[in-house]
């Protein structure tokens, strides 16, 4: 794995959550936010650059050394906000990678279209950001754009389903169907095929789109799809 650069707009729970993981793994990061306390949070707790300030704005993306970041993620709750400091990293600093957390669906389209990588999901955005430099990223990133993979949330109800407690080997999932990511409370795990689903699971997977309907099936079993995914 290549260790990159990324500068994050935004600093709350995504941020701060993308921001820990990535320096965990080695990478460089930088964290623009609004809110002065969060800030100063942050600047304790994470081996990170801390910049008080908006990232819709040129003066701070300049001071987070953009122009030399392999990625931008803008991940504030405000999609508007969200789609203009990524407008304005690649315009005015060449960013290469964009990602954006995306709070409402509808928006996914208008992002998708100015070659911004939407995404709802913080895991998938993590694991998306690791990518950016690699051959597999693009491979995806053009079949997803082709409409030929889905990246799907499926929750497994409260009460469970006959996929509860089986080993996600033994499930007989559709070919092609990858688990990325298993969000069980405030933990994420990333599933190995020895592990099991309890009731309540979410679980992330990345599927072809004509097998997304298998996949609800054995998951879920055959009533209403509870499918929160979405299709790039």
């Amino acid at each position: 794995m290549r260790l990159i650069y990324i500068v994050i707009g935004g600093g709350g729970k995504v941020g701060s959550f993308l921001a820990r993981r990535l320096v965990e793994r080695g990478h460089a990061v930088a964290v623009i936010e609004k809110n002065e306390k969060v800030c100063r949070a942050l600047a304790c707790e994470l081996n990170a650059i801390v910049i008080h300030g908006d990232a819709c704005d040129y003066h701070y993306q300049e001071e987070a050394q953009m122009d030399r970041a392999h990625v931008f993620a803008a991940v504030t709750g405000d999609d508007d906000d969200n789609l203009v400091a990524c407008q304005l990293a690649r315009i005015s600093f060449k960013v290469p990678g964009l990602v954006a957390r995306v709070n409402n669906p509808e928006n996914e389209t208008i992002f998708n279209l100015m070659g911004i990588d939407a995404i709802s999901s913080t895991t998938i955005i993590a694991q998306l950001i690791e990518s950016m430099s690699t051959i597999e990223h693009i491979i995806t990133l053009h079949a997803l754009r082709k409409g030929k993979i889905a990246v799907v949330e499926l929750d497994i109800p409260p009460e469970g389903s006959e996929a509860c407690g089986r080993r996600i080997k033994d499930l007989g999932l559709p070919p092609g169907c990858l688990f990325i990511s298993l969000v069980r409370g405030d933990e994420v795990i990333i599933p190995h095929g020895g592990d099991t689903l309890q009731p309540g699971d979410a679980v992330i997977a990345v599927t072809s789109v004509d097998k997304e309907e298998d996949l609800r099936r054995v998951l879920l079993g055959d009533g209403p799809s509870s499918s929160k995914g979405s299709k790039e």
